[in-house]
Order: C-alpha cells, then sequence, then structure tokens
C-alpha cells in the first residue's frame, strides 16, 4: 500500500535497435531489438535512453525509444479531461 507521500508509479520502457531506414522506424531485425529496461518514471527512463542514445551515436541507423507504458496500461488514468 503506498503512502501519501509516494510518487504514482508511471512505467516507462527503454528499447532500441538498428533501423532500416532513418526515414521511418522499421527495425532491421526484431530479434536484435535492446531491451533496456522499464522505469518508474519518466525522468529514469531519459537517462536510460540518453545514455544508450549517446553510446550509438556513430550508427545513424541506431535508435533508442521511450514508450510510455503507463498510458497503455490505463488510458483513463491519464486522458485528458473535458
Amino acid at each position: 500500500m503506498a503512502t501519501s507521500d509516494e510518487k504514482p508509479q508511471l512505467l516507462h520502457l527503454v528499447f532500441g535497435g538498428e533501423l532500416k531506414s532513418i526515414d521511418r522506424v522499421e527495425f532491421t531485425n526484431l530479434e536484435a531489438l535492446d531491451i533496456v529496461g522499464v522505469y518508474p518514471n519518466y525522468a529514469e527512463a531519459h537517462a536510460a535512453w540518453k545514455g544508450m542514445a549517446q553510446r550509438t551515436v556513430d550508427n545513424a541507423q541506431m535508435r533508442y525509444f521511450i514508450v510510455h507504458l503507463h498510458r497503455l496500461l490505463d488510458p483513463d488514468a491519464t486522458a485528458a479531461k473535458p
């Protein structure tokens, strides 16, 4: 049970791989995707993404992404309220 001073867990996935073309998001080999990890908030995910992006900066085809898993798991919780 979470205490009132704890921040909500907003899961984010960081992953990457080599793209077939820099013009679109289509990977050359799905089996070779690099699953960096799942993080409890955007700040930690961004730090992981940035580290991996910097390590692969010499390969123009290599891209890393942050997926907001919390939006997929509970879309109503993050949807804009009218």
